[in-house]
């Protein structure tokens, strides 16, 4: 009998370019029969929190919170140097900092929240939305700044938009470590065989993605908020590199990093177990 596996991927097209080949059955499935749901990120991170889900990409912020449940797969990760949310104003010159003015953000658990909360604390109040929601806020003037992921790091210039601070670039300065976005969790109930079988799979996914980038532009473009074919791929390029293929050590490092500052602000109790990147057999 195959086993079922619930999958949850983002609608982002770094996620679409590499689970195209896995949802169209491009690749083998050695085995197992995918239930995929495809949401935003926000609402893969509260539905994992909820258990609704065997395998699921997640944002690291969330995954801090699940380290005793869930490990992370070496393949699927968004990490890396310049892949960074970016702080927008509505207004050119203004900054965070009373309580009255208005943050938009893309939801509770994403790691973007995350790095709002560490650079800029109690500077202003914040409201979460859909990351879509967020530039056409912004546009109408109904917040004061925005946080910003996915494909509107290229977009929002066309908007009219300002920026504040590119919060990954500040990441890398203050910590000297690529920025760990997110990944793809695995249930820590589900065997190693098991495991190593899913990662197996997103890797061959992955792999085929690198080597047939075309034939993945309907899948990216089903889903995205954005439908420029360049956009797209600019996204894939910056998003999509090395540690996706595989995270590695210096995933590792940087992932404990995130840790020990969402800790020292508060949002981690001191004794929450350490969220681990399994070990790849191949």
């Amino acid at each position: 009998m195959m086993q079922t596996l619930r999958l949850g991927i983002s609608t982002c097209p770094n996620d679409t370019f590499a689970f195209h080949a896995l949802m169209h059955r491009l690749v083998d499935w050695q085995g197992f029969d995918f239930t995929i749901e495809l949401l935003d990120i926000q609402q893969l991170n509260s539905r994992l929190f909820q258990g609704e889900f065997d395998v699921c990409k997640s944002s690291f912020h969330a995954a801090l919170y699940l380290a005793d449940r869930m490990v992370i797969l070496p393949s699927g990760s968004a990490l890396g140097f310049g892949v960074g949310p970016l702080l927008l104003a509505a207004r050119a010159g203004t900054m965070p900092q009373t309580p009255q003015q208005r943050t938009l953000c893309p939801g509770e658990h994403t790691t973007a929240t995350l790095l709002f909360r560490l650079f800029y604390p109690e500077t202003s109040s914040v409201e979460q939305v859909i990351f879509s929601e967020i530039m056409p806020r912004l546009k109408d003037a109904e917040a004061d700044f925005g946080v910003c992921i996915h494909e509107g790091r290229f977009t929002w210039q066309q908007q009219g938009l300002y920026l504040v601070e590119d919060l990954g670039s500040r990441w890398e300065i203050e910590t000297g470590f690529p920025l760990p976005l997110g990944g793809i969790l695995g249930s820590r109930s589900l065997s190693i065989d098991t495991l190593a079988r899913v990662q197996s799979v997103i890797r061959d996914s992955l792999k085929y993605a690198l080597a047939h980038r075309e034939e993945t532009l309907p899948t990216m473009r089903q889903y995205a908020q954005e439908f420029n074919d360049e956009v797209l791929f600019q996204h894939v390029d910056l998003y999509v590199n090395d540690w996706t293929v595989e995270l590695g050590e210096l995933g590792q490092a940087a992932l404990d990093a995130l840790s020990m500052r969402a800790t020292a602000i508060g949002l981690l109790p001191s004794n929450q177990p350490r969220l681990e990147v399994m070990l790849c057999r191949e």
